[in-house]
């Protein structure tokens, strides 16, 4: 394993910032996979279909990537305008044990606290490490604030 990779105690990634907005309205531009293309701070999600609102655990929602690759994302997490959370997979096959998660505070009927976590601490497929330990703060914050310019235009 390469030494420069955190160790597994340490792979939970995550950024946060209060967004001028309420939570139903951030909530709604995470829960729509067609609208995620728009706020993907990592520049990686092409497209998703139309339709695939999630709206409980257990959903799945189909991603294509901006290198042509299929993403099959199964939901783990749901608590509507709240917090959700997914685990991606290649097209049929089993998530590789990475997780997204958005999680949202409401702070008054306007501002929101929005944290946004990636967490790897389960991937086990080493030749994906590389690319999970490429998932900064920084990296997260850059899909928090296109989220947000979003979400505070009312996009």
């Amino acid at each position: 394993m390469d030494a420069s990779l955190p160790p597994v105690s340490e792979r939970i990634v995550t950024a946060e910032r209060t967004v001028r907005a309420p939570a139903s309205e951030i909530f709604a531009l995470i829960a729509d996979p067609a609208r995620q293309p728009e706020w993907d701070g990592n520049d990686n999600l092409a497209e998703a279909p139309a339709g695939q609102r999630v709206t409980a655990v257990g959903d799945v929602f189909t991603m294509e990537l901006t290198n042509g690759q299929r993403r099959e994302n199964h939901v783990v997490e749901f608590e509507e305008a709240e917090r959700i959370a997914w685990l991606p997979a290649p097209a049929g096959e089993e998530p590789r044990g990475h997780l997204w998660r958005w999680e949202l505070e409401p702070h008054s009927q306007d501002t929101t606290l929005v944290r946004h976590t990636y967490d790897w601490r389960q991937l086990a497929d080493e030749s994906r490490f590389a690319r999970a330990n490429w998932h900064t703060p920084e990296r997260l914050m850059g899909s928090i604030d296109r989220l947000a310019v979003l979400a505070e235009s009312g996009r």
